[in-house]
């Protein structure tokens, strides 16, 4: 058989064992992308595959440079395909991704043992933190500026302790009669 009657075998076989499976997308002609692992987990990771002209006699190209994967470290994901790229050398010539996508979700904790999330971004919850935040930091670093004048008034009026004497604010009461 030819590689491109391969693919076509291969594709039709694919579509047919992943149909209705979310883990599964078929991205374009002879391009994929698999889920290893449920959205929530912290050790999942998505795998990009694509197809050379020469699928299956040559190895396909497996990235994963999805965003999803941005938490992953450089050498866990260096891990991943170099194991990955044994997987492949092995089943060189066969229709083989069916067997990497099984392989991967099998040894995915063997994969993902040496992960150490990476943390790229902040997220708010909502867009008024960030303007109630900004003017409360604004008004600590800014000092009232009193003049000389203001100054010795405010220390006439006060004692030795900087307190203003008792009764400084009363007012008296007149009866008019």
């Amino acid at each position: 058989m030819t590689a491109n009657e391969d693919q076509e075998m291969e594709l039709e076989a694919l579509r047919s064992i992943y149909e209705g499976d979310e883990c599964f997308k078929e991205v374009g002609p002879g391009s994929f992308q698999f889920r290893i692992g449920n959205t929530e987990d912290t050790n999942a990771f998505i795998l990009d595959v694509t197809w050379p002209e020469t699928y299956p006699d040559t190895p396909p190209n497996i990235s994963l440079d999805a965003f999803f994967n941005n938490r992953i470290s450089a050498e866990t994901k260096q891990l991943i395909l170099s194991k990955l790229g044994e997987q492949v050398e092995v089943n060189l010539g066969t229709a083989m991704m069916y067997t990497l996508f099984e392989w991967a979700k099998e040894n995915q904790d063997t994969l993902m043992e040496n992960h150490k999330a990476v943390v790229t971004a902040v997220t708010l919850t909502s867009s008024s933190e960030v303007m109630t935040v900004a003017p409360t930091s604004k008004k600590k670093e800014k000092k009232e500026q009193l003049t000389k004048s203001q100054k010795r008034r405010i220390i006439s009026r006060t004692d030795n302790k900087g307190e203003l004497p008792r009764g400084w604010n009363w007012v008296d009461v007149i009866k008019v009669g």
